[in-house]
């Protein structure tokens, strides 16, 4: 072989190995493309992308998860929509056990138990609460082997896409109960407590109805709070229609009834990502509510080095701006090095080599510390070079819970928060805990000011990206009496925001 052609040989051999490395790595990235757009597993393929463009287009603006979905759990989200598939509005199985609804029929426990069972989701409260409480009520379906059905309310479908393939997650309008769906409430003569109460309910009895309705409203009382008891767990699995409404977070105690605990546990190994993990799966913002998350993102936030989301909620009757809120956010943030001081004596700093591009989203009812921050990166140069953009995309003031366009842009601005790479809530707000659980973020959390004064720390790290269950019930159900439920398992914790809430955390206080 001549010296021309041994290194044409080599030449073409390279090339070819070339073409063998573009096509093998071309068929890696191709994977993890095709991994992530199913969040790992998450997601069931066969969905018309384009009535839902957020479904399958959420990796290409959201960092790859750390927190990874157990196989049991993505086996059993499949098992789950071949049962919503069977069992859905107006399959037989459905108008099956709907007409004995209709018909007020009684079942006998001993007789065999309806092929079909549900939990129906009464739309109640603001939309924090509802992204929480759907959440809530769709683990609970899982552990119980129901089909969730959620009350469409006056928002539901213009918000959220159909999470479940092949058969919708809304609740018929000519469902029998739902006239009755607003006079539900504490006093409620045909709720589960109350007749228990009143003992019209016998658990025991060999015969029961067809319904019942669930008050687990945060002002619900102790006969409610026996939901979370196992004998009583028996008793609701025998019942085909459960009417559920809520405003609470309440899976940290579905931790603490002994019959779910395994099955818990399989699902989610790692305690802190239930949220996580079925906010991901369920919620994906319509195409209009999509539109308003994309463009603002690429026109605001896509270009910057560190994304950086500060959620204000004020619990007090003005909605502000008030300058101990304004002073706790500058107190956190510079503090926690979030954002960099500013140089208050030069009007002009040369910026670094090393200075980066620090894009803030703000959201807020109020338009007032949104233009304070502004100002202050407006009129002064920070001292480490770094460029500071501070946007926010509304101010309506105060809360319009049954607004469509306010609540579209409620649920556009916690995405966006979700998509930040650093976070900053406020306590006690279920708008954070919606943008901290999608996200699989760990906030710093700005403790609820006393008397109108800052807080002292102003805020802290939050041990978890858990929502807190505002309301949980304090009772041992073996010995019926009172007990701390924030102190039975290591997972179960009360939460910083609120002493008397319970969260879950990982056995090992870290989430990964």
């Amino acid at each position: 072989m001549t010296l021309e052609s041994f290194i044409m040989t080599l030449f073409t051999c390279h090339l070819l190995l070339n073409c063998f490395l573009i096509q093998f790595i071309g068929s890696e990235d191709s994977s993890n493309i095709s991994k992530d757009k199913l969040l790992g597993g998450l997601l069931a393929q066969g969905h018309h992308e384009d009535s839902c463009l957020s479904r399958y287009q959420t990796s290409l603006y959201r960092k790859t998860s750390r927190y990874k979905p157990s196989s049991y759990l993505i086996s059993k989200l499949r098992s789950y929509e071949e049962l919503h598939k069977r069992c859905g509005p107006y399959t037989e199985s459905y108008n099956r056990t709907l007409k004995q609804l209709q018909q007020g029929q009684t079942q006998s426990i001993s007789s065999e138990n309806s092929e079909c069972k549900y939990v129906v989701w009464v739309s109640f409260s603001g939309l924090g609460n509802k992204i929480l409480t759907i959440a809530s009520a769709f683990l609970y379906a899982i552990l119980t082997n129901r089909v969730l059905l959620v009350d469409p309310g006056k928002e539901i479908h213009d918000l959220f896409c159909e999470p479940f393939p092949d058969n919708s997650w809304l609740l018929p309008n000519d469902f029998p109960l739902q006239s009755k769906f607003d006079m539900y409430e504490l006093k409620s003569p045909d709720s589960y407590g109350n007749m228990l109460k009143n003992n019209i309910l016998n658990t025991s009895s060999e015969s029961l109805s067809s319904f019942l309705y669930l008050h687990l409203v945060h002002d619900y009382k102790d006969h409610d709070k026996l939901f979370f008891c196992d004998q009583h767990q028996k008793f609701f699995s025998e019942v085909p229609w459960l009417i559920m409404k809520t405003d609470n977070y309440f899976v940290p105690s579905l931790f603490l009834i002994p019959s779910f605990e395994q099955e818990l546990t399989r699902l989610f190994p790692n305690k802190s990502t239930v949220f996580h993990h079925l906010g991901r799966y369920l919620f994906h913002p319509t195409n209009h509510v999509w539109g308003l998350i994309t463009r603002y993102y690429e026109a605001y936030l896509e270009k910057a080095d560190e994304r950086i989301g500060i959620q204000i909620r004020v619990f007090e009757t003005a909605t502000g701006p008030h300058k101990h809120v304004m002073d706790q956010i500058l107190a956190c943030t510079l503090q926690e090095k979030v954002l960099p001081e500013v140089d208050k004596q030069n009007t002009f700093i040369p910026p670094p080599r090393t200075s980066s591009t620090k894009a803030v989203l703000m959201t807020s009812l109020s338009f007032g510390y949104f233009d304070n921050l502004r100002t202050i990166y407006w009129e002064h140069p920070t001292i480490t070079g770094d460029v500071i953009g501070i946007y926010q995309p509304s101010h309506e003031e105060f809360q319009q819970t049954d607004k469509n366009s306010h609540n579209r842009k409620a649920w556009a601005e916690m995405y966006l928060l979700s998509l930040t790479d650093v976070l900053v809530t406020s306590a006690w707000s279920t708008f954070g805990y919606v943008a901290q659980g999608l996200g699989g973020l760990k906030p710093l959390v700005l403790y609820k000011p006393e008397n109108h004064t800052t807080p002292d720390p102003p805020c802290g790290r939050a041990m978890t990206m858990e929502p807190c269950f505002h309301a949980p019930p304090f009772y041992d159900c073996k010995r019926k009496t009172g007990i701390d439920t924030g102190k039975l398992v290591p997972h179960v914790r009360h939460c910083e925001d609120m002493t008397w809430g319970l969260t879950l955390v990982d056995d090992s206080h870290d989430d990964l």
